[in-house]
């Protein structure tokens, strides 16, 4: 099992960009996919983006396409996920999730979570 600990969110302006980050511990951080995932009050959890073991292969929600970059240092156990242009409706709390699946695993796949990461976007 990867403990995961998100940090970076905070209150930003929209057009505003902002870097998370997911911090793992545990030697096997490079054999884990990572994800990032979001929720907003009332709304179910929904993918973000996900980058696989080695990093070379991303993917990403439609919505998000274009905004936001995932990226991963396996030597320092951390995976960082660049936003930029943000909109009010990118406000929610943030998780990173760790998984054996691919980059296309669902949320249900994604065995290891963190507590997660307030983003508050202010129009």
């Amino acid at each position: 099992q990867v403990q995961l600990v998100e940090s970076g969110g905070g209150l930003v302006q929209a057009g505003i960009s902002l870097r998370l980050s997911c911090a793992a511990s545990g030697r096997t951080f490079s054999s884990y996919v990572i994800g990032w995932f979001r929720q907003s009050p009332g709304m179910e959890r929904e993918f973000v983006a996900s980058i696989s073991r080695g990093g070379a292969i991303t993917y990403y929600a439609d919505s998000v396409k274009g905004r936001i970059t995932i990226s991963r240092d396996n030597a320092k156990n951390t995976v960082y996920m660049q936003m930029n242009s943000l909109k009010p409706e990118d406000a929610a709390v943030y998780y990173c999730a760790a998984g054996s699946g691919s980059v296309y695993s669902t949320a249900k796949d994604f065995g290891s979570w963190g507590q997660g990461t307030q983003v508050t976007v202010s129009s």
